[in-house]
């Protein structure tokens, strides 16, 4: 592995969410000292990935290609006039964990964010508006990240929702101010769910 490949690995491993360039280089540096255990595993898990993990063509959760829509999606115990719109599928996961949720959920793909050149059309905001609209949604709790770009989000959906009739609200306290859903404990965060307030 050349010198230039090894830093081309170190960019594109640098880019994972919670990834920083140096421990980035780490686990370049350790994947070319082991390449034909670790990479090859590696190689052979993402294929795998890649060849059988899917977005749900519904609400945006992670799905198996042959499950779609997902689980979620499918559930007839779950309350189908109830969405929880969050910004990336690991955080259906973290609500999942608190039990205190009972809904449906749309995964946005992302947020607003000027500074990376992401507007509403770059997350699946006309899927959430066509889903309130043919599900017959009367309430969409929104479960974004705290911060600014998250605010923002949050601030678009609920000015969309609203001049629809649609109840919005969001997490009532627990999870603090410039973090995300799934970084909140199961308790702090059910509990957040459950005390929800209009947004």
């Amino acid at each position: 592995m050349s010198l230039e490949a090894l830093e081309k690995l170190t960019e594109a491993l640098s880019r994972l969410p919670g990834i920083g360039r140096r421990s980035a280089g780490r686990m370049a540096v350790k994947l070319a000292a082991e390449p034909d255990r670790m990479a090859a595993a590696l190689v052979s898990a993402l294929d795998q990935v890649r060849r059988e993990v899917r977005f749900c063509g519904t609400c945006g959760a992670l799905t198996s290609v042959d499950r779609d829509p997902c689980v979620y999606c499918t559930d007839a115990g779950r309350d189908h006039t109830l969405l929880c719109v969050v910004e990336d599928p690991a955080d259906i996961d973290a609500i999942e964990e608190t039990g205190a949720f009972a809904g449906r959920y749309h995964v946005l793909l992302g947020r607003i964010s000027p500074l990376r050149g992401e507007g509403p059309n770059d997350i699946r905001l006309r899927a959430l508006i066509k889903r309130v609209r043919e599900e017959g949604v009367r309430e969409v709790v929104l479960a974004l990240n705290t911060d600014l770009e998250g605010e923002a989000t949050a601030g678009l959906v609920r000015a969309l929702l609203r001049e629809r009739g649609v109840r919005v609200t969001h997490p009532a306290y627990g999870i603090p101010a410039g973090s995300g859903v799934r970084f909140a404990d199961a308790v702090t965060l059910g509990r957040a769910l459950e005390g929800r307030r209009e947004a």
